[in-house]
């Protein structure tokens, strides 16, 4: 097995074990606290980070993660490599109980999203994408064993094959509306005509546009690394670009600053 193999084997075996975790956790009552930054924080969160911390250290591989400490850039900025991870994208919607949350684990490569896992636990949907495979979507069924990638891979829809909807699609943020999200909204139907909308929760947002159920997803609202590596890969080997809104240069990570530049999600051509 490739190096490249075993990671993403890694990474889909720690994305579903989390999100079994998260599920136990949404089935019942939790309690919610808050970050400095006033940013929602259950039980899941920490479950999950604790899951998935077990699978990735084992590969020798740093890891950025939301729920663990942030290590100063002097220590993170010689890292060829790095995970990203965040292991519940979407609390707040994880809060509402309206399921648009979740697990989202990317490899780094000298700032490259080159593998990224996308999990949905309440639907069982996975995404997953990498330089050597192109990108995928897998519903899980009762029964499987995700130790099995190879055929995960030969019964998974294949993400950049599929036709883009007729009527112009955007996809918009369930929680994060801007004046600018709005003005892009105006411009697209000035464009093209009719615009539909789609609202989603957390990385769901890339995949759409990466499934091609969507053309464009727009974010003019502040996101960190770890919201988007995942769907980035997903987005990228699908044939979609994941570029600064205003520079249109690709997303980059493992920066100074964690945080993303506004950005845009779009097929190529």
């Amino acid at each position: 097995m490739s190096p490249m193999h075993q990671n993403l084997h890694t990474s889909i075996q720690a994305a579903i074990e989390a999100g079994e975790e998260i599920m136990e956790i949404y089935t019942k009552d939790f309690s919610v606290d808050f970050k400095e930054d006033a940013s929602p924080l259950t039980e899941a969160d920490r479950k999950g980070n604790e899951v998935i911390m077990h699978y990735l250290l084992q590969t020798g591989i740093p890891v950025i993660s939301e729920e663990n400490k942030q290590l100063p850039y002097e220590q993170r900025k010689g890292w060829s490599q790095c995970w990203m991870v965040d292991p519940l994208d979407g609390t707040k919607e994880f809060v509402k109980r309206n399921g648009e949350f979740t697990v989202n684990i990317a490899l780094i490569d000298n700032g490259v999203p080159i593998l990224g896992v996308v999990y949905l636990p309440v639907q069982n949907i996975l995404y997953f994408g990498c330089q050597q495979t192109g990108s995928f979507k897998y519903i899980l069924r009762h029964g499987d064993l995700v130790s099995d990638i190879d055929f995960m891979l030969e019964n998974s829809e294949t993400l950049a094959t599929k036709d883009l909807p007729e009527t112009y699609t955007i996809v918009a943020s369930r929680s994060h509306m801007s004046i600018e999200t709005e003005e892009f909204i105006e411009q697209a139907r000035q464009k093209h005509g009719r615009v539909e909308l789609v609202s989603r929760g957390s990385s769901i947002k890339l995949c759409l546009v990466a499934e091609r159920k969507a053309h464009v997803y727009p974010r003019i609202a502040p996101t960190m690394e770890w919201d988007t590596a995942a769907a980035h890969a997903v987005a990228k080997y699908a044939g979609c670009t994941v570029k600064d809104f205003y520079e249109q240069t690709e997303l980059v990570y493992n920066k100074e600053n964690l945080l993303n530049p506004y950005f845009v999600v779009c097929h190529e051509g």
